[in-house]
């Protein structure tokens, strides 16, 4: 390999290795929960098991959190993600995370309203079918993508 080759192959590869540092920069998500919530915990616990870094302050109100980001009240959970700018409210499934982050569609974030048995954090032999919901700039949520009742 000649000087010539070895610029050309280190200037192609500063896109792809900043391509990369984004992407892992992207996957860093903050989570804000009230001390005695196990599920939360449980659902951070999911987070990181799907390859997600994720930092997690305790508060005592989830509230101001869920104003900051845009979330509706009827969409409320017991916890608040923030990743790239979106809010992530419930226990959103990493499959979604992972979704929203690839498609980026123009929204506040994602929820997963109430706590339904099933869902990454309230695992359960017994679930219930549940919507993650799209949260579109104005507010109004759609539905994201559908989970079944299992067992």
């Amino acid at each position: 390999m000649n000087r010539k080759q070895f610029l050309q192959m280190a200037a192609a590869a500063i896109p792809f290795g900043a391509a990369v540092a984004l992407r892992a920069a992207a996957t860093h998500i903050q989570v804000y929960k009230t001390p005695t919530c196990g599920c939360c915990g449980n659902w951070v616990k999911h987070l990181q098991q799907n390859g997600f870094e994720v930092s997690v302050q305790d508060v005592p109100d989830t509230t101001p959190y869920r104003k900051k980001y845009g979330v509706p009240e009827e969409l409320m959970s017991c916890h608040t993600g923030i990743v790239d700018g979106y809010a992530l409210e419930g226990h959103v499934p990493a499959a979604e995370v992972q979704r929203i982050l690839r498609e980026r569609p123009k929204a506040r974030g994602l929820a997963v309203p109430g706590m339904p048995m099933g869902s990454p954090g309230m695992e359960a032999a017994r679930t219930q079918p549940y919507s993650v919901m799209l949260i579109g700039m104005t507010g109004k949520a759609t539905v994201y993508q559908s989970y079944p009742r299992k067992g």
